[in-house]
């Protein structure tokens, strides 16, 4: 639910602007407003786990999550849906850091790879299949709901999860010693929002000065935050990062490297099926068909990496290489195809481009989690989180960003604005590339193999 929540609506965006009104910032606030304000509550949300219990967070998270997506889905207004979008984040990061927690208490020395194994390929097929799931929604019109069904359906989802947690989750208590650092959660909010929000905004105001003056404070509150959390260790209290897990090798660059992938990842696909509707005046449906080939490679991509777990390293790096390959092919497609371009040209790099990421999400999280211990897992699987959202509110913020900056909406001139969409798809399409192979260098920081444990 969290991760589909966090892309289904790139699909369906020109669908809400057309119902609610709004300006293209407001897209990108309807997009980004959940990953942003889910990577300021991430870093307590595994706290709260490690203090009440994995079990009872996730259940207390689940209602509220639902009840959140019921207000989106009856939104009147573009200002009660980002309402509604993040008060679903601030009930995720209760949710989701539980279930990394919940996975090292379940699963024992050497399932936990396997457990793994399948945790990585579920969250990469949640993350593409978004789109192909607001599309299908959409067109269907359950009860002449619209766009609206792709949050009301949370409510299906939501009872599975609360019926089969109560009769299969362990109910374990938690360690309420150290408290919760709200002064920490404070500093670390508000240094993202300032990293965030000019980065939106700053396109529609002309870029003035103050969106570059809250871009320089956003380094300097980071900068509080981590004298902050060394000062709290310190005088013994529990800080909201578990400094520890920064000396691990796997984890340091492990965080580096999904914000580095999943802001290129997030902005890449924003800017697709911006393109396919706002440009080439695709059908809902007709975007998520047209992208459906990305979700067939990642289900293809994950079967691949799962059935070679001793590869390690080695899968990110063939991943990105063949997202690489999909990349190039569909910047060739672009130049080719140009106006005319149809779902058909988009099939075979969207395809490659699929398997390249299934591969990648396998491995990731065992490499990443593999040396954390188990007293560092609440803080370690929230900041992980957390850093992951960054990279995507990111990704949605700058890359959204450069799209509409490239992107005209002449409304008496439909080939200048099918030219617009393309040449800024294809600015971001770049740009993904160039963040890939950084994402490919920073692979080499992590270690060959995850840690086997026994």
């Amino acid at each position: 639910m969290n991760l589909l929540d966090a892309s289904i609506v790139n699909v369906a965006l020109p669908v809400i602007r057309t119902d609610l009104g709004g300006s293209y910032a407001t897209l990108q606030w309807i997009a980004a407003s959940y990953t942003l304000v889910l990577a300021m509550g991430l870093l307590t949300g595994g706290r709260l786990g490690d203090m009440y219990g994995r079990y009872r967070m996730l259940m207390y998270g689940l209602a509220g999550f639902l009840a959140a997506s019921v207000l989106c889905g009856i939104a009147w207004s573009p200002g009660s849906l980002v309402t509604g979008r993040v008060l679903q984040a601030l009930f995720a990061a209760v949710m989701v850091p539980q279930c990394f927690g919940l996975i090292r208490d379940l699963f024992p020395g050497k399932e936990q790879a396997k457990a793994w194994g399948v945790f990585g390929p579920s969250i990469g097929l949640a993350s593409i299949l978004g789109p192909v799931v607001a599309g299908l929604l959409i067109k269907a019109d359950l009860f002449g709901s619209g766009w609206r069904m792709i949050f009301l359906i949370n409510l299906v989802l939501g009872a599975f999860t609360l019926i089969a947690g109560r009769s299969s989750l362990p109910r374990a208590g938690g360690d309420r010693t150290g408290g919760l650092d709200l002064v920490g959660t404070g500093l670390a909010g508000l240094a993202m929002a300032l990293l965030v929000y000019p980065l939106i905004q700053g396109r529609e105001h002309g870029w003035p000065a103050w969106t570059f003056l809250m871009l320089a404070a956003s380094v300097a509150v980071f900068v509080v935050f981590a004298w902050q959390q060394v000062h709290r260790k310190a005088a013994g209290a529990a800080p909201l990062i578990e400094l520890s897990v920064f000396a691990r090798r796997s984890y340091t660059s492990g965080v580096l490297f999904v914000i580095v992938f999943l802001g290129a990842l997030m902005g890449f696909s924003l800017a697709v099926g911006l393109m396919l509707q706002l440009g080439l005046h695709y059908s809902p449906i007709g975007a998520s068909l047209a992208m459906a080939p990305w979700a067939i490679g990642a289900f293809v991509g994950s079967a691949v990496g799962a059935m070679a777990p001793q590869l390690g390293r080695k899968s990110l790096h063939i991943g990105l290489s063949i997202m690489a390959v999909g990349t190039v092919g569909l910047l060739l497609v672009f130049d080719t195809s140009g106006i005319g371009l149809g779902s058909w040209n988009l099939l075979a790099p969207l395809l490659i481009c699929g398997i390249g990421m299934g591969m990648i999400f396998v491995p990731m999280y065992d490499i990443i989690m593999g040396e954390i211990q188990d007293h560092e897992v609440g803080t370690a699987a929230g900041a992980l989180e957390s850093f992951q959202q960054l990279g995507a509110a990111l990704g949605v913020a700058a890359l959204g960003t450069v799209f509409f900056d490239r992107f005209t909406d002449p409304a008496r001139d439909l080939t200048a604005l099918k030219q617009g969409a393309l040449a800024a798809a294809e600015q971001v399409t770049l740009i993904s590339l160039g963040l890939f192979a950084l994402a490919f260098l920073v692979g080499f920081l992590l270690p060959r193999k995850a840690r086997q444990t026994h």
